[in-house]
């Protein structure tokens, strides 16, 4: 089991989310897998990515009652043509038997990429642009998403689950900016 470390964001103001596991940091040859899989739809990284993933995560985490991949707005989707969270997830759930869910939650808010924001301007882009579509009947849930950079999406989505009675909730990310 890898030791929990604490960065220094979340020393001083405690996240929504429990725990963050990641098992690379955004450089090198992960940082271009996913590139290539957010704006190249190399679709091959995703089972890549979601292998490297469910490896490490098969030895370091607490296993959740289902897996919720970060939604995409509509308009990104239709532009983009996928959500790579999704599928990284798809392989993620099946390797690691974890049922996914991709309808009880919903990006209804159409928030501008956040790749050249301030983490302030991050928080503020991400405020209030989820919701949940249906009950949520699990008392532990994995967000997961490709990249996790100031921890806001993370934290937004992680609010609201525990707003309507997630008690925990990780985030699953394949690195950390």
């Amino acid at each position: 089991m890898t030791p929990r470390i604490l960065c220094g964001r979340c020393l001083s103001t405690q996240p929504a989310f429990d725990l963050t596991y990641a098992p690379f940091i955004h450089q090198g040859a992960i940082r271009h897998l996913i590139s290539n899989l957010k704006f190249g739809t190399h679709y091959q990284n995703a089972r890549l990515l979601g292998q490297l993933l469910a490896e490490h995560l098969k030895h370091n985490a607490e296993m959740p009652d289902l897996i919720l991949p970060v939604p995409l707005h509509k308009a990104r989707y239709r532009s983009r043509g996928f959500n790579q969270a999704i599928e990284i997830a798809r392989t993620v759930s099946k390797e690691l038997h974890i049922p996914l869910d991709l309808t009880s939650c919903m990006r209804h808010r159409d928030t501008p990429h956040q790749i050249q924001l301030s983490a302030k301007r991050r928080r503020k882009n991400v405020k209030y642009a989820f919701s949940i579509t249906k009950p949520i009947v699990a008392r532990h849930i994995a967000i997961l998403d490709d990249v996790m950079t100031t921890g806001s999406t993370a934290h937004e989505l992680a609010t609201l689950l525990k707003k309507f009675g997630v008690e925990k909730v990780d985030v699953w990310v394949c690195a950390r900016a």
